[in-house]
């Protein structure tokens, strides 16, 4: 258990900055999941259109920290190819 102020108060930030990356991370994995499903049913437009919130949604989680570069390439380039399949 914390027991100086400022372990108190890392520990608190901690718990607030996990919920908010929490937050973020199941954005994105929810706009993936739209492409996905958009891609199953074989709509291309609606695919493409998820595709480019989806690509900004990727980006930002990997400028903040919370998603690995490569791992985010290598989503949007799979999702990517599979549209263009379409």
């Amino acid at each position: 258990m914390a027991n100086s102020a400022s372990s108190k108060k890392r520990a608190k930030q901690a718990i607030k900055r996990n919920q908010h990356n929490s937050q973020i991370r199941a954005k994105v994995r929810t706009f993936i999941k739209k492409v996905t499903y958009a891609l199953e049913a074989g709509n291309k437009k609606e695919a493409q259109g998820g595709f480019t919130i989806m690509q900004k949604m990727i980006d930002q989680s990997v400028s903040k920290g919370l998603m690995n570069k490569s791992q985010a390439a290598r989503k949007k380039s799979r999702l990517n190819a599979q549209i263009k399949a379409l």
